[in-house]
């Protein structure tokens, strides 16, 4: 389904900034006069608090029932009757934090990939992004930016597995068709270098 209004999806591993940069980016938008719905996945519906009750640890899951829940997560993402993505976006534009790229490079590293990729067809065809703006970095930084700014870490935040996810993402891009435009941003840039590379990608977007 082609998007009513802006929606774009800020990507990357744990640590890479992307909360940040999602209040930066929802400024700029609205500076440019549009309604801005910022929004994230998991999400807080009862599906994405059991998604983070697996992530805290308070509770156990297989790495298939893991990726389920996030399909289900997002297609409630997208349904909801109370702020569904499809309903919001006639309306708003949308920043997201994490989408369905976020799904293929993450579960991608524990179960088959295409798989994944399978699952998240619903969510694919319902809605896609203007952009996934994909924030690239070192794996070994992103870890330093979670131990100074976490006071837990969470199932996925390791060295071992957040370097696997980073090669995930190649792969996941490379099975994106060809009208799902991928933004790479260099994430071992400084906080406000990050930000003006994102608002010079998504000003670029918005008047091709």
């Amino acid at each position: 389904m082609k998007h009513k209004h802006p929606f774009f999806v800020l990507e990357g591993i744990d640590g890479s900034g992307k909360t940040t940069q999602q209040a930066g980016l929802v400024n700029h938008l609205r500076s440019k006069g549009y309604n801005v719905h910022a929004t994230c996945e998991p999400t807080n519906s009862r599906i994405g608090r059991m998604i983070r009750d697996v992530f805290s640890g308070k509770e156990m899951a297989d790495q298939h029932v893991i990726a389920a829940l996030f399909c289900a997560d997002r297609l409630d993402h997208l349904h909801h009757l109370d702020n569904g993505l499809l309903a919001m976006n006639e309306t708003h534009a949308i920043v997201s934090d994490r989408y369905y790229l976020s799904s293929l490079a993450y579960h991608g590293v524990h179960v088959d990939m295409n798989w994944v990729f399978q699952s998240n067809q619903p969510a694919m065809h319902a809605l896609k992004p203007t952009a996934h703006i994909y924030i690239d970095m070192d794996p070994k930084e992103s870890m330093n930016r979670i131990a100074e700014n976490r006071k837990h870490v969470e199932l996925y935040e390791t060295l071992e597995n957040l370097t696997a996810v980073r090669d995930a993402y190649e792969k996941a891009i490379s099975l994106l068709p060809d009208d799902d435009i991928v933004v790479r941003i260099n994430g071992n840039q400084s906080v406000e270098q990050v930000h003006k590379s994102i608002i010079k990608a998504v000003d670029t977007v918005l008047t091709a």
